[in-house]
């Protein structure tokens, strides 16, 4: 059995009508097999979903790193995880919608343990945002409000970004960057000539071709 296939199903049901509306008879429906193979195969519907979303969180974990690494310049290492957020979410809009929006349907071990990898992912703009206004390269007046205000933003691309849409990724991924220099009173003149968008990761998860 392909487990990739019953993840990308699951993701697309999970993602348009939700965890607790979608049955394991009807995820099997979507991939020609029993519910039976997929209990044997993947465990509980919700041992497939903590799969899905540690895969998703990992990633994000993994390529936001990366992307600090670019440089020890706070307005560049902003720039290069905003972008790297964005094009994540817009490749992958549907796992991410569902790692974003269905911890509610967890139990409690697992909400917990998935919240620790949504932290260890957040930690990761609190730390770019508390050091730029240490060394006086960011100004806000509550970096709390402005590190959430900068991941919303970019999780929200999840809702309405198309490939084939009126802007390309890179175009998007650059606006996003322009709005958080704003929202951070940086100087975007620090990102002349610098490269700093990584090749967006394309999870196994993800429903191919799928605009919903």
């Amino acid at each position: 059995m392909n487990i990739v296939k019953v993840q990308q199903a699951a993701v697309l049901l999970f993602a348009r009508q939700g965890f607790a509306a979608t049955g394991i008879r009807e995820l099997g429906a979507a991939v020609g097999i029993n519910s039976a193979t997929i209990y044997h195969y993947t465990g509980s519907k919700e041992q497939l979903l903590v799969a899905i979303m540690r895969g998703c969180l990992e990633s994000m974990i993994t390529s936001g790193s990366a992307a600090l690494r670019n440089s020890s310049e706070p307005t560049i290492q902003l720039a290069a995880l905003v972008s790297s957020h964005v094009g994540f979410t817009a490749s992958n809009p549907l796992t991410a919608r569902v790692a974003e929006y269905e911890m509610r349907a967890l139990a409690p071990e697992n909400r917990s343990a998935m919240q620790q990898l949504r932290d260890d992912y957040e930690a990761l703009f609190a730390q770019v945002v508390e050091r730029g206004i240490r060394v006086g390269d960011f100004s806000t007046i509550d970096s709390t409000m402005a590190r959430l205000a900068l991941m919303e933003m970019g999780t929200g691309v999840a809702h309405w970004y198309r490939p084939d849409g009126r802007l390309t990724l890179s175009e998007v991924q650059h606006n996003f960057v322009d709005m958080a220099c704003k929202i951070l009173s940086a100087d975007p003149s620090t990102l002349m000539g610098v490269d700093f968008i990584d090749p967006p990761v394309l999870l196994g998860s993800e429903p191919p071709g799928v605009n919903t």
